[in-house]
Order: C-alpha cells, then sequence, then structure tokens
C-alpha cells in the first residue's frame, strides 16, 4: 500500500479508551475505524491524509494486538482483506432478487419510444403523470457482483452468473481496498443491504499492471473487463490482493431497512451509497427530462475517452423508486431502465493475410490476421471474417488497410476497406479448395455459404470435436479444457471421444504440469461422467449440426438410447417438435455415417451408454416419468416465482416435461409467476394453458415428484 502523504498524523486514544474495561478491545475498534478511515481516502478519494509509515504502524499494531487476543479479530477487520489462501473452488448461491439485464436503445427516437412505453405502462396502472427525472450514470464494462451486508458488516459476495445463481466469491470481495468492509457512517444501518454493482479496472491500473506482466515475462491480459472477471474469480487469493480491483456501486438488491431511513428516490440511494463508503460511477447524474437524459448521454459519448474505466453507454433509471417497483419487469430486463448504447469505436490497421480455420462440423471459416491495434480497450490481432461471400462482398484483400470495431463492444469486427489507401497489385482473396488440416478437397453444397471438410478422420475436426465433447455445452468434464485435449491428441493418446474413457493415471504422468493428484481427478471426473451422464446430454455432446442441448432433451424424452435414435427413421424424426427437415436431414447424416456407428460401439465397450427404460426408470441417474399430468408436455416459465428457475425446471423435467426457450403453438404450458411480461401476453394470445405456481405444484404433487 503506497500512501503518498499530503500530511503526517499521529494517532493516540480517547481518555474514553483510556478508561475502558478491556482496553485492548477498545484499541483495536479504535484501529479498524481509523485503518479503514485511511484506507477510505487513500483508495476510494485518492486524497491520503497519513503518510505510509504510519499506516503500517497502525495495521502492525492491530495484526499484533488480534495475534494476542484471537478474540478480537471481528469480520470488518482491515486484517481480513490479506489474501494468500487457496481456494478449493467457487461455490454457487441462488440470489435474493434475480439480477436483470438491460434493454438496449441506439438512438434519439429508440429512447423516445422506450419513455413512451413507460408512460403507457404506468398509464394503466394509475392516473397519475409519469415523473420526469430520471438518475443516469455511465455503463460499465465490467463484472457485476452483489455484495450483502447484515446490520452494516459485509458478510456474502455473489457474481451475477446467470441472474438467479452467481458464484461466492466473499474472500475475493474482501480483498478489494474499495470495498467497505463496514459500512461508513453512524448506526442505525439496514438489517440486510444487498449491494449491487460492478468489478472494473481503471485504464490507468490496467496498463500499469500489463506492464508488470510483460517485465515478468508474463501474458499481457487481453482487455481490463476479463482481467477484472478472471481475478474476482481466481482461487489464489494472493494474486487477487496484488490485482487493483475496484468495485463501483450502482443500486440495490433486497432491502430490509429496519430502523434505518428508507431512500425514495434513485438519486438518493446513490447519494447513500457514496456515504456509506462505495464509490459509484463518475459523472453520475440526475436528469429532469427525458431530453436532458439525451443531452447527458451526447456529452458522455464525447467525453468517453477522458473517463478513468471502460465505458459502453449510458444507463437511465427512473428516479422514482416507488415507481421503479410499480413498473417491475419483464422476462429479462427491468422497465424502468435502458442501456442507451454508443456506436463502437473504429479503428484502422493493416490486414497482414486470411487463414483459414476448420470447426468440428468442418466448416471452413476465413480469419483476418491484423496488425495488433488496441479497439475500445482491448488488442485485436485477429477477426472472423465468417465466410467467401462475404470477403467479397466488403471487398478486402491481403495488404488492405483496413476498419476494425468491436461489435457490440465485444466482437472484434472487420467493417471494410480503405480503399484510399490499396497497395498497387492487391489481388482478390481466392478460398482453398482443399482443407489446410488434411488436405482433402472440400464441397460447398447449393445454397450454403460455407464451405466444409466432410472427411471424418480431419484432425482439426477431430480435436474441435473431441473438445466439444467435454465442453459444457457436451458431457461438461470438470477440469477437461481444450488445451489438455490439444495434447492427448498431439500425442496419440485420444484419436475420438470414446478413447478419453481409457485413459489411465500412469498414462498421464508423461505430460507437463501433470502431477498424480491432478491425473487421478481427470480420470476420476471421466469416470463419474461415463456412469451418471444423462442420455441428452450425450447427445448434445455429440455435436450433430443443429442439435444443441434444448433439442438434445427433446429427443432424449422420445428415444429409449442412441440406437433407437440411430434407426429413427427421417419421418419419425419430422414428428418430433422443433425439428423440420433440415435438422432431420443433419440427423440422419450422422448415424448414416460408418465412423459415427463406430463411434457409438466404442461408447458401448467403455460403459458410456446412458438409457431411459420404457417405465422412464433411468437416464443417467436421472428418474424421468413417462405418465402423469406433465408427462410427454412441453412447458415454459415467465415471470418471478418463488424457486429458482432452474429447480423448477428440473421438477418439470423430472415429471416428464421438456422446457422450452420461448412461446411458440408448441407449448403446452406456460408458469407464469409475479411480474410475467410478453411472453404471458403471446401466450394467451395462442390460447395456450397459463398456470400460477400453485397450479405447477400441484401438477408435479400429482405426478409424485416430491419438492425439496
Amino acid at each position: 500500500m503506497s500512501h503518498t502523504s499530503q500530511q503526517s498524523a499521529t494517532l493516540h486514544p480517547s481518555a474514553c479508551d483510556r478508561a475502558s474495561e478491556d482496553p485492548d478491545r477498545e484499541r483495536a475498534k479504535f484501529l479498524v475505524a481509523q485503518l479503514e478511515y485511511h484506507n477510505y481516502r487513500y483508495h476510494a478519494l485518492d486524497n491520503p491524509e497519513i503518510s505510509d509509515e504510519a499506516y503500517d504502524a497502525l495495521f502492525r499494531e492491530l495484526v499484533n494486538l488480534e495475534a494476542r487476543r484471537p478474540d478480537l479479530r471481528s469480520p470488518d477487520s482491515p486484517t481480513m482483506r490479506v489474501g494468500g489462501k487457496l481456494l478449493d473452488g467457487l461455490e454457487k448461491k441462488t440470489h435474493s432478487i434475480r439480477m436483470y439485464g438491460l434493454d438496449n436503445v441506439f438512438s434519439e427516437q429508440e429512447w423516445y419510444d422506450f419513455v413512451a412505453r413507460m408512460r403507457r405502462a404506468w398509464s394503466d396502472q394509475t392516473n397519475d403523470a409519469l415523473p420526469q427525472a430520471f438518475w443516469c450514470d455511465p455503463k460499465l464494462d465490467g463484472l457485476a457482483l452483489e455484495i450483502i451486508y447484515v446490520h452494516g458488516v459485509l458478510q456474502e459476495a455473489l457474481t451475477r452468473g446467470d441472474g438467479e445463481i452467481g458464484e461466492v466469491v466473499t474472500e475475493a470481495v474482501r480483498t478489494i481496498r474499495t470495498v467497505p468492509l463496514r459500512l461508513q457512517g453512524d448506526d442505525p444501518f439496514p438489517v440486510r443491504l444487498e449491494v449491487r454493482g460492478e468489478v472494473v479496472m481503471f485504464r490507468k491500473d490496467f496498463a500499469a499492471l500489463n506492464a508488470r506482466q510483460e517485465a515478468l515475462g508474463q501474458k499481457r491480459f487481453a482487455n481490463a473487463r476479463n482481467a477484472a472477471a478472471g481475478t474476482l474469480r481466481h482461487l489464489d487469493l494472493s494474486k487477487t490482493e496484488t490485482r487493483p480491483l475496484r468495485f463501483l456501486a450502482y443500486s440495490l438488491g433486497e432491502v430490509q431497512w429496519g430502523d434505518a431511513a428508507p431512500c425514495r428516490h434513485h438519486s438518493e440511494l446513490m447519494a447513500r451509497l457514496a456515504n456509506y463508503g462505495f464509490l459509484t460511477p463518475p459523472e453520475g447524474k440526475l436528469c429532469l427530462t427525458p431530453e436532458c437524459v439525451q443531452q447527458y448521454a451526447q456529452w458522455v459519448r464525447a467525453h468517453r475517452e477522458s473517463l478513468p474505466v471502460d465505458i459502453d453507454g449510458v444507463v437511465a433509471k427512473q428516479d422514482n423508486l416507488a415507481v421503479q417497483e410499480a413498473l417491475g419487469y419483464t422476462a429479462r430486463a427491468p422497465r424502468f431502465a435502458v442501456a442507451f448504447k454508443f456506436p463502437p469505436a473504429q479503428v484502422q490497421t493493416q490486414l497482414l493475410d486470411i487463414e483459414v480455420q476448420v470447426g468440428r462440423t468442418g466448416a471452413l471459416t476465413p480469419v483476418a490476421v491484423l496488425s495488433p491495434v488496441a479497439v475500445g480497450g482491448v488488442v485485436v490481432s485477429r477477426a472472423t471474417l465468417h465466410n467467401e461471400d462475404e470477403i467479397h462482398a466488403r471487398d478486402l484483400r491481403v495488404g488492405d488497410t483496413v476498419i476494425i470495431q468491436r461489435a457490440g463492444d465485444v466482437i472484434p469486427e472487420v467493417v471494410g476497406p480503405v480503399l484510399t489507401k490499396r497497395p498497387a497489385g492487391a489481388s482478390m482473396f481466392v478460398f482453398p479448395s482443399a482443407c489446410p488440416a488434411c488436405g482433402q478437397p472440400v464441397c460447398r453444397e447449393q445454397g450454403e455459404v460455407v464451405w466444409r471438410c466432410e472427411n471424418v478422420t480431419c484432425p482439426a475436426i477431430r480435436l474441435r470435436s473431441i473438445t466439444h465433447f467435454v465442453s459444457k455445452a457436451g458431457l461438461d468434464v470438470q477440469g477437461l479444457g481444450q488445451k489438455w485435449v490439444a495434447q492427448l491428441v498431439k500425442k496419440g493418446l485420444v484419436q475420438s471421444p470414446a478413447d478419453l474413457f481409457t485413459l489411465t493415471v500412469e498414462e498421464l504422468l508423461n505430460f507437463d504440469r501433470m502431477g498424480e493428484t491432478l491425473a487421478r481427478k481427470f480420470v476420476e471426473a471421466l469416470s463419474v461422467v461415463r456412469t451418471t451422464a444423462p442420455l441428452h446430454r450425450l447427445i448434445a455432446a455429440l455435436g450433430i449440426r443443429h442439435v444443441g442441448e434444448q433439442l438434445a432433451r427433446g429427443l432424449a424424452k422420445r428415444f429409449r438410447d442412441l440406437d433407437a435414435l440411430k434407426n429413427a427413421s427421417q419421418e419419425t424424426l419430422l414428428g418430433i417438435p422443433d425439428i423440420g427437415s433440415e435438422v432431420a436431414c443433419s440427423i440422419r447424416n450422422f448415424f448414416d455415417n460408418p465412423a459415427n456407428c463406430v463411434l457409438l460401439e466404442r461408447f458401448k465397450d467403455v460403459g458410456l451408454w446412458p438409457q431411459e427404460s420404457l417405465d422412464g426408470a433411468k437416464q443417467g441417474n436421472a428418474s424421468v416419468l413417462q405418465s402423469g399430468p406433465l408427462a410427454g408436455k412441453t412447458i415454459l416459465f415467465t415471470g418471478t416465482i418463488s424457486i429458482p428457475r432452474t429447480k423448477a425446471q428440473q421438477w418439470a423435467e423430472a415429471a416428464g416435461a421438456t422446457p422450452l426457450s420461448g412461446v411458440s403453438k408448441n407449448l403446452d404450458y406456460l408458469v407464469a409467476g409475479v411480474k410475467a411480461g410478453s411472453k404471458l401476453e403471446k401466450a394467451r394470445a395462442l390460447g395456450i394453458a397459463v398456470l400460477n405456481e400453485a397450479e405447477f405444484r400441484t401438477l408435479l404433487a400429482q405426478s409424485g415428484i416430491q419438492m425439496d
């Protein structure tokens, strides 16, 4: 910690401290309060009051005092910020209130359309005019986080995750110097306060971190957001402590005010958070009219590069908290807030080459090799060009100076060439007629834009197929990622996914950085998957074109095992919901391939053969019913219910239902919770049966499902 002193201060306990019956306890409280105060002055306000030496002396005194009297170490002690522990893993936990995303607007007209929708929604509930004021602040490009305080003391911290379930990162968050371990100010504090915001790295801190990485001969981080997210989720807290993370607060989750005065407006809430000791997004402002919001967005866009942190737009929230609560949420976003997204930043660089990569389905994808250039805080050296037609449509040639942007401020994209800078003699790119990985001829079917390699033994296809097989989209084998798969394939130990299940600890010990403990974990993880994987996961892992996890679930409900699916005719497949002629043809092509049939036999040999018996006894270890009110039905959940949506879906699947992702004529039941939105309206228009949570639980009980 570097406390560059503006003035030196000598701190002494008060007369009250000296008079205490337990002077050690009072001294510890005093030291905690002083250290957190000076920590806030330095890290949050960048305005220290004491020297490094004075701060360190106070800190050492507290460390020594707590070592002598462990009973004095409080949860909010500054000594709790020190990292060094290794965590076994990250626990997952359900948020008290779902963390929603935001809808986007991209133009002035879209913003006013959003305000008009808000007014209509408000007029449906009241005859009063919609309050015009909005709280606005820059939209941060970081990792969303929720920090939970009980009676003013930090208790727990969760990442956003999927909005309903996040990862517990409490110990890592304690190392962030801008996070108060105890709320500042005087009691009463809320009984429970869930503070939501973003973990970020300021630009200057990110530049310094990358400079340090280079000096140590280590890999640079691609961008500040990824560096912040990776650091927060790091299991080695000594790494977390040394990286310059900051938490900027901007809203609340659940709050139990107790004796504390509740906030009535979002602008008041932001002032309260600052008083509690939190940093808030820079240049936040109360805008009194929608027109003022538009002007604010223009100002922030013009000053975007001068802000200390990466942003990708402006967030506008209705300032009145009672109005926020009344307007509520759609299925994915609040009705009272919106993100005003900025156009992506554009830069120029040189197109050095065009390489062609081979994907797991054999698709050949051209990739632009670029002279490295920073775009919106990210150094870009490669970008997909999608397909041959896109290259010709944009008239891209090797040697061109090209315009690069990050689509949605995320994915690098080549916009087009700067024709005035085109070098003499630059020629059109000719797509290869042979696969760059195996040399076999490639083909492009009529009506398609993609060239494909159809050689099932192609090494590139094999590598990517096996990587997909063990990924989260496939069997989700813990710890076995792309780098290890590449090494296994390169060494010749794995030629097909089935080979993974014959690996031994002794074989794995031949790899660099593979100790016996890690080798045993790999083998055990594969053994667990082999015996417990449900049929739908194995179907998804096969990588059949157009068959994702949702469709794989539907197929697993319909067919007993992979043999039954392999023998299904195209007509049978066409009779399954959500399967059209293209998908049915793709499934048949997969199982008609002799090499894939050999793979299925290998799965049987190694014991990877989940089955769903006709009475619904088993799918891996998961029991699935074939009779009952939900068996064979499709179901969708919308709005807020009292249980996590993932749990509700698991119960529905156990009762024999298939969860869908959207409302269509194929949907049998829509379970609508509180604040259900457009999906409810669409379901009613289509005449689909709508259930409330109690009715859904009744159907589960009739199916014999035990709800925990």
